[in-house]
């Protein structure tokens, strides 16, 4: 038997390694890497059966051609070359009837390799197609955390360890960041506490010591009143501000005394006195730790918010002491040169910029030109993008020539015309960088792949020799172009031995001594008053919220990744589709747990089984996971009721600025199932 590392590719900010165990070629188990820095040898229950998705009899093996209506799900296999020349076919008219524009590549993040996440970059730079704006999932987080620390270096994962307080905001750790609540419990071995600050009672609460719930959208406003306290209590860290922090005088003249504590507890329903308390605690602690979460930037004030979070660290001098600061999200971008991988220079001229939160509005109503194919990979917009009744109407149109390429058929994949079979990870190279931790690590194959599936670096290989591309990137192999990338030393590279690499070994990125307070900005300090930003200094805004009687929250599931492992039954069986209600809120509309009940507001409706409980505040209800549509009790999932508004900064999505009403269902619903 064979034991080979790989990477996990998935979404997630812990980036795992992974022991992969073959015998006479197949995959027969999976194991986390002990040797991985970080990850240490733990896997969440996903990955600890990766094999079941690897060789799911679910996976697409073959290219298919639709043969029923859009959304019906049936095809005809057909050959690789037959796809090819129908989609080169498809294209070369539409380009020649309304030019290249008309043409949209849809990706995210259902692989975080850096060549096979960006292998369409290049050739649909080439082809001169419409450009997507990636910035679905926490861009105003990035932009908050830019706006105080521009391009300081996060506080590496392991500052946790000599931490007293540490503060979960907004960050469901159980369920997205397993890996750093190993660090968590060592710290809590040693005396630290734990506090959680959420919008209800996640399962990471049973590690909190404390739990703080607030209101949805006002974290900002939290944080806010926990800096007047701070001031007014003359608790701040004085010396540490004089030499670090540029804007604190002007924030505690003009902006604190606006947020007192007794305004603060109307505004996000923290009592008074818990605020005060915070406060102390908080400037008290010895080194003092945030994790931040992504879904509290995903509401019309997100970015603000997160910017305001991130001046708390500065008022206490956290930064300057081991185990102190903030931790949201790490960057690592300036190891690899990835427009080596991407080369926007391929494009001629400026073509438009279309941002994937909207591709519902996009796909009905742009004209010159109208959006007349779609290209979508290592993505699932049916169920992932917002307003899914608009995405859905836009996939339905007979005009749309649409090719998929997935290893699942996925929602979105039953409206395409074209289906092509695409590689699991552990059947294509690539090299993976993290964003919640310093380590970075090169995947090769460890198995053929499956049927006639394809990686996307390949496949767009294909498509730019098909389109008549002539360019000598698209004929190298993946391979070639990880050696090219690790053979270009970054600064952050020059003077690291990165041998293990080649080896595919995980490597730990170094850190200089005094990298958190290196304070990389324009003026070298924390930045809490920014000349640049329209609004100098932080302040709390509303966030945007419909007129309806409850704040949803469409949380994570332990289970799910996104919309990836809904192929999986053994993970998926039970539980699913479930909405989340306080008792009191319940009783109100009189309603009784396991009901279906319809929560629904101006873009759609969706069927959900109820469960009551006390862990969701009154005015609340959640629901967990992104699941497909034949998951449910109905034909519509949660982001039948998202909206394609943007966040204040960064272009971000708002999946959590969203308000529904709920009600018993009645039979005839039309989002019901027949």
């Amino acid at each position: 038997m064979q034991v080979l590392r790989s990477v996990c590719p998935y979404d997630c900010p812990d980036t795992c390694g992974l022991l992969i165990y073959v015998e006479n070629g197949r995959v027969v188990k999976i194991q986390g890497d002990p040797e991985h820095p970080f990850t240490r040898g733990k896997l969440c229950a996903k990955m600890g059966h990766y094999e079941k998705t690897v060789y799911s009899p679910y996976r697409l093996k073959t290219p298919l051609l639709r043969s029923g209506p859009k959304g019906s799900g049936k095809f005809t296999p057909i050959s690789w070359e037959d796809a090819l020349d129908r989609i080169k076919l498809s294209w070369h008219e539409i380009i020649a009837k309304y030019t290249a524009e008309a043409i949209l590549p849809y990706s995210y993040a259902g692989t975080l390799g850096l060549v096979q996440r960006n292998a369409g970059h290049a050739f649909f730079y080439s082809l001169g197609a419409s450009r997507l704006d990636r910035t679905i999932c926490s861009p105003a987080k990035g932009y908050g955390w830019n706006a105080v620390m521009g391009e300081t270096m996060a506080p590496h994962t392991n500052e946790i360890l000599q931490s007293d307080l540490i503060i979960l905001w907004g960050i469901h750790a159980l369920a997205t960041n397993i890996h750093i609540m190993q660090d968590i419990a060592a710290a809590k071995k040693q005396g630290a506490k734990v506090w959680l600050i959420d919008t209800y009672t996640t399962t990471t609460a049973k590690t909190a010591d404390k739990v703080f719930i607030v209101r949805p959208g006002t974290d900002g406003a939290l944080a806010l009143g926990m800096m007047h306290v701070i001031a007014r209590e003359n608790l701040a860290n004085l010396d540490f501000i004089r030499r670090f922090v540029q804007g604190y005088d002007e924030l505690n003249l003009t902006v604190l005394p606006s947020y007192p504590p007794e305004r603060v507890s109307e505004i996000t329903d923290v009592p008074t006195p818990i605020i005060e308390e915070m406060a102390r605690q908080y400037a008290a602690a010895h080194a003092p730790f945030i994790r931040l979460g992504s879904g509290l930037s995903r509401y019309g004030n997100g970015a603000m918010t997160v910017r305001t979070i991130t001046c708390l660290p500065a008022l206490v001098g956290a930064w300057n002491k081991p185990g102190g600061g903030l931790l949201a999200d790490i960057s690592t971008s300036s190891a690899f040169n990835t427009k080596l991988i991407t080369h926007e220079e391929f494009q001629e001229g400026t073509t438009r910029i279309i941002n994937m939160n909207k591709l519902g509005q996009a796909l009905n109503e742009l004209t010159k030109p109208p959006l007349m194919s779609l290209y979508v990979y290592h993505s699932n917009p049916v169920a992932v993008a917002p307003d899914q009744n608009q995405v859905l109407r836009g996939l339905a149109r007979n005009d749309l020539f649409t090719v998929v390429h997935e290893r699942f058929m996925t929602d979105t994949a039953k409206y395409a015309d074209i289906v092509l079979p695409a590689t699991a990870s552990l059947e294509h190279s690539d090299i993976y960088r993290a964003y919640g931790h310093y380590t970075v690590q090169r995947a090769y194959p460890i198995i053929p792949p499956i049927g006639q599936a394809k990686s996307n670096w390949d496949v767009f290989s294909l498509l730019a020799s098909a389109m008549g591309i002539k360019k000598s990137f698209f004929s190298q192999s993946a391979d070639n172009l990880i050696d090219s990338i690790l053979g270009e030393n970054s600064p952050w590279l020059k003077n690291t031995n990165i041998q293990p690499l080649f080896a595919g070994r995980p490597l730990e990125l170094p850190l200089a001594t005094d990298y958190k307070t290196r304070f990389k900005t324009p003026s070298a300090k924390i930045e809490i008053l920014n000349p640049k930003e329209d609004c100098p200094l932080p302040k709390y805004t509303k966030p945007h919220s419909d007129d309806a009687a409850f704040w949803l929250i469409n949380s994570p599931d332990a289970r799910l990744l996104n919309s990836s492992f809904n192929e999986r039954t053994d993970l998926t069986a039970t539980n699913k589709m479930v909405l989340q209600m306080n008792p009191g809120d319940a009783d109100t509309l009189g309603l009784m747990n396991s009901q279906l009940i319809l929560a629904f507001n101006k873009r759609g409706e969706v069927i959900f089984t109820l469960k009551i409980t006390d862990k969701i505040p009154p005015g609340v209800v959640v629901t967990e996971g992104i699941w497909g549509l034949e998951h449910g009790p109905g034909n519509r999932s949660v982001n039948a009721l998202t909206s394609q508004r943007l966040t204040d900064k960064g272009n971000g999505s708002t999946f959590y600025d969203v308000k529904v009403n709920v009600k018993p269902l009645v039979k005839e619903n039309r989002y019901a199932k027949k």
